[in-house]
């Protein structure tokens, strides 16, 4: 472990699912690095979790995306509670993981969530790569050129999400050719000394500014 390489975080929202989840796993496998996952709920079921404990198996991290992907500044504290609740219990009891961070869905958030959410809040530097007319090329020059030491980068793994499987050759190389080691969440924030604090979402773990 070199202590002075830059740091950075993949991560993938929206699954868990058979086909592209088992095909990012497979790109990281092939790089030998890790990531993180931000799982909604609702997609988590026996075939799926299968795959994510796959993921977990080969030093993944497994987080919380929400159970239903809603925009939740819209829910009742509530019903806040519910996703997270819900979406936390599924992972442990199918997955074996205990999740640590939340990413909100579609980055929306306000401070009613901060006050019924008590896990740290996760960003990153996106690439838009949910849109099939962002080819891989694209997704990867957006990445590359917006990353730094600390960065968490933000990326999906929804069914048919090629592009951006596609894209991993040209990101996971180069991070590696520019002197990166590619952790998860949690390691990065570890090797970085920093401790989350509420009422900030996290896209560097070095930022300072707070929502």
């Amino acid at each position: 472990m070199d202590n002075n390489k830059p740091l950075a975080a993949l991560t993938f929202d929206d699954g868990p699912n058979i086909f592209t989840t088992r095909q990012v796993t497979e790109k990281l496998a092939q790089y030998g690095v890790t990531a993180s996952f931000f799982l909604v709920g609702d997609n988590i079921t026996e075939e799926s979790a299968a795959v994510a404990r796959g993921a977990l198996e080969q030093g993944c991290e497994i987080n919380n995306h929400s159970r239903t992907h809603s925009a939740m500044p819209q829910l009742t504290p509530e019903e806040m509670k519910a996703e997270i609740a819900y979406t936390n219990e599924r992972i442990k009891s199918m997955i074996g993981a205990e999740p640590r961070f939340f990413r909100p869905p579609y980055i929306a958030v306000s401070g009613e969530m901060f006050d019924n959410i008590d896990m740290p809040f996760i960003a990153g530097i996106g690439a838009e790569d949910w849109l099939d007319e962002v080819s891989a090329e694209q997704r990867a020059e957006r990445v590359l050129s917006d990353v730094h030491d600390g960065s968490i980068i933000l990326l999906h793994d929804m069914t048919g999400n090629y592009r951006t499987v596609n894209a991993l050759d040209i990101i996971i190389p180069e991070l590696i050719s520019r002197g990166y080691e590619l952790v998860t969440v949690s390691e990065l924030f570890r090797r970085a000394g920093v401790e989350p604090v509420r009422g900030r979402v996290y896209s560097n773990v070095y930022q300072t500014t707070d929502f």
